[in-house]
Order: structure tokens, then C-alpha cells, then sequence
């Protein structure tokens, strides 16, 4: 999908924005030569995965965006005023939050530890209602505002529970602050909605997870970071409340080559359908 410009000048606050798919986001705007608050915990690097706050603000540069890396935990209240803080009076405002961090345990009940079951749950839905509300005062003066949570459709299911009750607890409480706050900021034209992937999505976090043999059945961050481009564009009074699916969304706009999303296009019949979606046929959306 190509840039048109539309983001220039606007500032994009987001979370888990030194690798990844918050990354990948990152640079889809800075292209349009937008502002990036990089909101994340990595100042340094880590043993495993590659990048930091401060190597995402040079690709951001270089990509023609102005960036602010902000070391951010989530968790802390305090830090998350002070990178808002910081945010507005380098940049004089923000216009765009994407809650984009996250903590992952698929395990049972007996299998996940509380500390583990705290984690996800102040990370995901507490994180996001957090950094959500902090920046909610500045959103409200920006003319065309969005909050984009990384969550997925509510499905309620019991197999989405049976298997890992903690983390669905958690990352459902980042869908259903799509579901409460669109509809309580909707007269004020705050758009918030949800993007998921269709399929599993390839990162160094998920590969030092389950291995590069993931990236046989999974499509790139790139494909993420187009759709929240396409969101990102539309008119925020009007498209609020979704929870979108990235390929449903570039198929909106027109984008028909999907297959140069997949790590291995010649392989796209193998991708995989992502958590929280039932099982449906890819093949129209490939």
C-alpha cells in the first residue's frame, strides 16, 4: 500500500514501538514524514532480540519521521504521564495512540503462575486503559483522533478460554476497551477500534517463541502496518468502534496482492489462521 502524505506533521504515540509490529507502524507513518513517540521498556539491547528504543528513532528518521524514543513500562503510571508530557511539548500535541504492547503466556490454569497472570494483565488491559486515558486530553483537541488497540474480535467461544483463560482474560480487556471507549467518546470524534491479524504474524519475538519455522505459515509485520495506515486515514467520526481484521481492510482500499504480505509467497496456502479467529478459508484473502 502506498503513502499519500495524509499522517504529515500528526503524532503517533505507541507502545512496544522499538521491534515488531509496533515498529513496522512506526515506519508505514514516518514515511508520510510523521511524529513517532517510541513508548517501550528496551533502552538497551537485549541478548535475543534485536533493537532498541533509540536503534527505532534512527530507522524512524531515516524513514523521514521525527522521532521521540521514550523509555516506557506500561505498568507505571508515572512514566506514562512523563513520556505524554514529553510527547506534547516537543511536538505540541498527539493524534494518533496505538496500544500496541503486550505480555503472552498460553498456558493453563494450573501451568500460569500469578506473577504471570499480573503481568498480562497490567500490561495488556491495564497498560492500554492507561496510556488510552493519559493521552485521551490531547487526542480530544486533534482534528481527525484515533486509538488503535492491537486486540482481537470478541469471541466468546469457550475454546478461546479452555486453553489459556489468563491471557484471553487480558487481551479481551484491551478488545473491550475498543467496545467502551468508542462508544463513550463517539460524539466527540475519537475513533477507536481494533486491528488483528488474520494470520499468524512472523517477529523475532514470535520466532525465539516457536522458531523460524513459523515464518512457513505466517505473513510479515508489514501487512499490520498497512491496515493501521488505512485506519489511520479515514475520517475519525465515521469509522469507530471496529474490530478489524488487517487483510479485510486493504482489501477495502483496494490493495489485491496480498501474497507479497506472506514471508513465503510461493507457500501461502500453508498460512496459518491467528488466535481468537475461527477456522476459515484463506483463500480469498490471499
Amino acid at each position: 500500500m502506498k503513502n499519500t502524505g495524509k499522517l504529515k506533521g500528526k503524532t503517533l504515540f505507541i507502545t512496544g514501538a522499538s521491534r515488531g509490529i509496533g515498529k513496522a507502524i512506526a515506519l508505514k507513518a514516518a514515511r508520510d514524514g510523521a511524529n513517532i513517540v517510541i513508548a517501550a521498556k528496551t533502552s538497551e539491547a537485549h541478548s535475543k532480540l534485536p533493537g532498541t528504543i533509540y536503534t527505532a528513532a534512527e530507522e524512524i528518521e531515516r524513514a523521514g519521521g521525527r522521532a521521540l524514543p521514550c523509555i516506557v513500562d506500561v505498568r507505571d503510571e508515572r512514566q506514562v504521564q512523563k513520556a505524554v508530557e514529553a510527547a506534547v511539548a516537543k511536538f505540541g500535541g498527539i493524534d494518533i495512540v496505538v496500544n500496541n504492547a503486550s505480555a503472552i503466556s498460553i498456558t493453563g490454569t494450573l501451568g500460569t503462575e500469578m506473577k504471570r497472570y499480573d503481568l498480562m494483565q497490567t500490561v495488556n488491559a491495564r497498560g492500554t486503559f492507561l496510556v488510552s486515558k493519559t493521552c485521551l486530553p490531547y487526542l480530544l483537541l486533534s482534528e481527525n483522533p484515533h486509538i488503535l488497540n492491537l486486540a482481537p474480535p470478541l469471541n466468546l467461544s469457550p475454546k478461546w478460554f479452555a486453553n489459556h483463560t489468563a491471557y484471553t482474560i487480558a487481551k479481551y480487556g484491551m478488545s473491550m476497551c475498543v467496545l467502551g471507549m468508542a462508544e463513550e467518546f463517539r460524539a466527540q470524534g475519537v475513533a477507536v477500534n481494533a486491528l488483528w491479524p488474520r494470520t499468524t504474524i512472523h517477529t523475532a519475538a514470535v520466532e525465539m517463541l516457536s522458531g523460524p519455522e513459523g515464518a512457513l505459515y505466517s505473513r510479515k509485520p508489514e501487512i499490520m502496518a498497512d491496515a493501521a495506515y488505512a485506519i489511520f486515514c479515514r475520517d475519525s467520526r465515521e469509522y469507530t468502534g471496529n474490530f478489524f481484521l488487517d487483510d479485510e481492510v486493504l482489501l477495502d482500499v483496494g490493495v489485491k496482492d496480498l501474497a507479497k504480505y506472506a514471508c513465503y509467497p510461493e507457500n501461502i496456502h500453508l498460512l496459518a489462521t491467528d488466535i481468537f479467529l475461527d477456522e476459515a478459508d484463506l483463500s480469498a484473502k490471499l
